[in-house]
């Protein structure tokens, strides 16, 4: 797929730093830990400002308004997914139900997506152990992979920074991972409850000497709130370290084997029954071999050289039922009308991706001023077999795609990608079934990033800071080869073409300040990202809604601004934050969108400059609540309030339905001692059954004959909608966790 170069060259230096790696390695004197170890221990005190193995930075020395998050969190509030957890607290962090599935949420950060669906432009970099898991082919995050048993610490760093690789246009989230040396001893939990849910997780973590070990599993398993969606889900991740005042090294491995099933958005005449699917069935089985190895050794004096290897198999099979737009069109070449009313299609992607990466940190005070120079490349390599079949089928009664005849070849093509060197890219795409000639092709990209920051700390507890950074995003295999208006591909299965997209280059400043006032800590947040030759995904408008093309849109922006403030009083702990993001297109243009209402006679609407972007809100607001009740038993609770976005098609803002509403959502959290190895807890989401919707998109409802069959085999007109995806009703669990081997902790004192 792409040919590219990546070099990380990280200089950082900072007004009044604070503690430098040499007060780290003092701390490591009197406590007996590699000052490299930081980012795997249980309280997080510096980030990570490059994805491979160093020191990091006090966060108080970070030009950016970074949240850091450890597992303590996430124990406390036991949240069934990472996404979940993800959605509920950092702040400008929005989720979205296009898929339909617990596991497979778009997250988007700042108005930048993280998704596991193919074809939809991605802005966000996630990173496991320093190793960036957004997949070669298409660049999508498939969330199920990462095991949250397994996660010591998440740190989210916003903007533009070129140290995290190509296609960090809106920021990164680095997940870094335990080690038995940190996290000794075990547990085993077992939880149950609403849509059949029944989930169990052990882990067992140990160190004898230099060596240590960690060891967890997860297995999730539920038949999905709504009909047709029911997810499995099994995950083991096991890593070996050896480490002692002057090495630390570590081997991990993560194994998974998941089977997810969705449904899709529902056209609003369905929503007095969200439950029900609008065709079936759709099922992702995900496997994944995934073989890390990441070592660092301080050299003479203050240096620190770093480095990762690993090894990345990703395999999913993908069986998705679809509408045939050209139901009952005269064949030109027969006279004869289609008489296919829907397809079954199969793709099947191998994905083979493997990298190296070496970095060397160098501390010192050179004129008094405390510096750290971080230099450092990377090398990543990747290949995929894309392969999809299809079937022709038509509907049932109730909306099931019955397959007629036998799967044949529609698409095949090998891609490969390498990343090595000063951000350049360049692109290959390779028919492999002798058909599609238009397949074949190779794009070139190339630019320099530059990334600039500073912080002046003109008080101990008071932090101002300011940065610019440069970012670029190469087009993916699945946009180059779908970028043709006049052939609009199905995702996320066909390719047809590949006329030539421009790379997507992004410009973020941003100023903040954060601090201690009295008990509180704070934080407030100002920030524009400018993308120039932004790619969007444009609607066909037929009746499959994910039929339509990749294109070059012109300027966007993202700006905004985020408040947060956290406290703890005595038994009480409280958090609230703040997000508005202004997403806007900066550059008119025209759009095809028949369903839209305000659709001129050919179909197109005309999107201006300062339009909203649609799927992002503007506003959020999240509060968190913490209170130990008694010594045993804590409760928490948590409210998400988000303002209406706009639907995908309705980009000029001006169709009928206009924005979806906003919404509210409140859950609620306990947990009880019963002695100090074993503990018992219950979560309620969305107490209140409030019926939401985070997603939309504008298409045809084709079934609008008698008991919503398919209206054209009646006679039946499809009929232009808002299709909507409804959030998770209610849901309730309780569970129990019993640990052993090592330090027990009672409610409110996790690490």
């Amino acid at each position: 797929m792409s040919l590219g170069a990546r070099a990380l060259l990280w200089i950082q230096r900072a007004v009044l730093l604070a503690p430098s790696c040499a007060s780290l390695g003092a701390a490591h004197s009197a406590t007996g830990t590699n000052p490299a170890e930081a980012l795997e221990m249980p309280t997080v005190e510096v980030v990570g400002t490059t994805p491979l193995p160093g020191l990091g930075t006090p966060i108080q020395d970070v030009p950016a308004n970074v949240q850091i998050y450890t597992s303590g969190d996430l124990a406390r509030q036991r949240q069934s997914t990472l996404t979940d957890y993800l959605e509920h607290n950092p702040s400008s962090v929005t989720s979205n139900a296009a898929q339909g599935n617990p596991l497979q949420p778009d997250i988007g950060f700042r108005g930048f997506t993280a998704s596991p669906l193919l074809g939809t432009p991605q802005g966000l970099s996630v990173f496991q152990d320093g190793v960036r898991v957004n997949e070669p082919f298409g660049d999508v995050v498939n969330w199920d992979l990462i095991p949250q048993s397994a996660i010591s610490s998440i740190q989210l760093i916003p903007g533009s920074n070129p140290a995290f690789g190509l296609n960090t246009l809106g920021g990164a989230l680095a997940i870094y991972t335990k080690s038995g040396a940190q996290y000794p001893g075990g547990g085993v939990e077992v939880s149950g409850g609403s849509f059949g849910r029944e989930t169990a997780e052990l882990e067992w973590g140990g160190a004898r000497g230099a060596l240590d070990y960690f060891l967890t599993g997860n297995y999730f398993d539920d038949r999905g709130w709504a009909d047709h969606n029911p997810s499995r889900v099994q995950q083991f991740f096991g890593k070996a370290g050896w480490q002692d005042e002057r090495t630390d090294l570590d081997a991990s491995l993560t194994l998974v084997d998941n089977r997810l099933q969705g449904t899709q958005t529902l056209p609003q005449s369905f929503l007095e029954d969200i439950r029900q699917a609008y065709t079936f069935p759709d099922i992702n089985s995900n496997r994944l071999t995934f073989v890390t190895v990441k070592g660092s050794r301080f050299l003479a004096g203050q240096a620190l050289l770093g480095g990762n290897l690993y090894y990345r198999n990703y395999r999913t099979r993908n069986f998705n039922s679809n509408v045939n737009s050209n139901f009952g069109q005269i064949d030109p070449a027969t006279g004869v009308p289609d008489p296919v009313q829907a397809t079954n299609d199969i793709a099947t992607i191998d994905e083979r991706s493997y990298g190296a990466g070496l970095q060397l940190t160098l501390t010192g005070a050179p004129a008094g001023k405390k510096n750290q120079l971080t230099v450092g490349a990377s090398g990543d390599i990747g290949h995929a077999r894309f392969i999809q079949d299809s079937q022709d089928a038509a509907f049932s009664a109730q909306r099931e795609t019955v397959g007629n005849g036998s799967f044949a070849l529609a698409t095949g093509a090998d891609t490969s990608s390498r990343d090595v060197g000063v951000f350049a890219a360049a692109v290959a795409v390779m028919d492999r079934t002798g058909l599609a000639p238009l397949l074949n092709g190779e794009h070139a990209f190339a630019r320099f990033n530059p990334a600039v920051g500073l912080n002046f700390n003109p008080a101990a507890r008071l932090t101002v800071y300011g940065s610019y950074n440069e970012g670029m995003r190469a087009p993916t295999a699945i946009e180059l080869t779908c970028a043709d208006p006049a052939a609009p591909c199905k995702l996320p299965n066909d390719f047809l073409a590949d006329p030539a997209l421009a790379a997507v280059v992004s410009r973020t400043a941003e100023l903040g300040a954060r601090g201690t006032w009295s008990v509180w800590h704070w934080s407030a947040a100002a920030y524009r990202t400018n993308l120039r030759d932004d790619i969007q995904f444009i609607s066909s408008g037929a009746g499959a809604t994910n039929a339509g093309f990749f294109a070059n849109i012109g300027a966007t922006r993202r700006s905004g601004t985020e408040l947060a403030a956290a406290a703890r009083l005595g038994r009480w702990s409280l958090a609230a934050r703040y997000s508005f993001i202004d997403a806007t297109f900066q550059s008119a243009f025209t759009e095809s969108s028949p369903s839209n209402s305000s659709a001129d006679a050919n179909g197109a609407i005309q999107v201006r400059a300062g339009d909203q972007i649609p799927g992002v809100p503007r506003h959020t607001l999240k509060l968190r609540v913490d209170c130990n009740l008694t010594e045993r038993w804590s409760a928490g609770t948590s409210i998400l309030a988000s303002s209406g976005v706009y639907a995908r098609g309705d980009e000029n803002n001006s169709d009928r339905n206009g924005r979806l509403p906003g919404y509210t959502l409140l859950n609620l959290d306990t947990r009880y001692a019963v002695t100090r190895a074993l503990e018992v807890f219950a979560r309620v989401n969305n107490l209140f059954d409030r019926r939401y919707y985070n997603f939309a998109l504008l298409g045809q409802n084709v079934f609008t004959g008698p008991d919503r069959t398919f209206g054209p085999a009646a006679g039946v007109a499809p009929r232009d909608e808002q299709f909507r995806g409804p959030g998770t009703p209610r849901g309730v669990w309780v569970g129990a966790r019993y640990t052993f081997g090592g330090s027990e902790r009672g409610p409110g004192n996790e690490d």
